[in-house]
């Protein structure tokens, strides 16, 4: 014959079983209202891929530079590099912090090997400016379907992203002032350190 203390124990059993089930549909449905669209997301996956790709790109180019004896740009490449994945982090944790599904990008086909310290640069202007292509094609999407809290968190990359083309034209243009004949190239390198420098200090 059960006794009140057993019937009492059942009740609080039931009663924790209950608030339980109620915490779970209570959980879900905060992460319901929280979801990203479908395509909203899946933008922000390629784009995580994007500023992985990016961070493999620059660490690629700050091994050949330093192995061609270019430390201040190897510096400047391997900061950026870190840089690079700290925007693919970013984004990597709002995905999945909006109630979407983060995705680790497969990162492949990274050169490894370069024509000249002058190519390097090209490559990252280029690069940097299909990247603000994408970030602009995002935040143009999030403005369409009325996504106003992915519409606000991308202005930091849009904001960013002038920077680094900033950054990456006033590299180019030390080419052209100072010349890559002679003690050229030295000079050139020296000059990576002190942009590299200023870039740090106006963040």
């Amino acid at each position: 014959m059960p006794t009140l203390l057993s019937i009492n124990n059942k009740r609080i059993v039931a009663q924790l079983k209950r608030r339980k089930n109620m915490n779970i549909k209570e959980k879900e449905i905060v992460t319901l209202k929280r979801s990203l669209l479908m395509d909203t997301e899946e933008k922000l996956n390629k784009q995580v891929e994007m500023e992985g790709k990016s961070s493999a790109y620059y660490l690629s180019m700050a091994s050949w530079a330093e192995m061609q004896g270019f430390s201040h740009s190897a510096k400047f490449l391997y900061d950026h590099a870190e840089e690079e994945r700290g925007h693919m982090l970013k984004l990597f944790r709002y995905i999945n912090e909006a109630g979407g599904h983060a995705i680790q990008p497969e990162i492949t086909g990274i050169r490894q090997h370069f024509n000249s310290l002058r190519e390097v640069f090209e490559l990252i202007l280029e690069h940097e400016i299909e990247v603000t292509k994408s970030i602009n094609n995002i935040v143009d999407h999030c403005f369409n379907v009325k996504d106003f809290a992915t519409f606000s968190f991308m202005q930091w990359y849009v904001t960013e992203q002038r920077e680094e083309e900033t950054v990456a034209r006033r590299a180019l243009e030390i080419f052209d002032i100072i010349g890559e004949e002679g003690v050229g190239l030295w000079t050139i390198d020296q000059e990576m350190g002190k942009l590299h420098a200023t870039n740090e200090s106006e963040v």
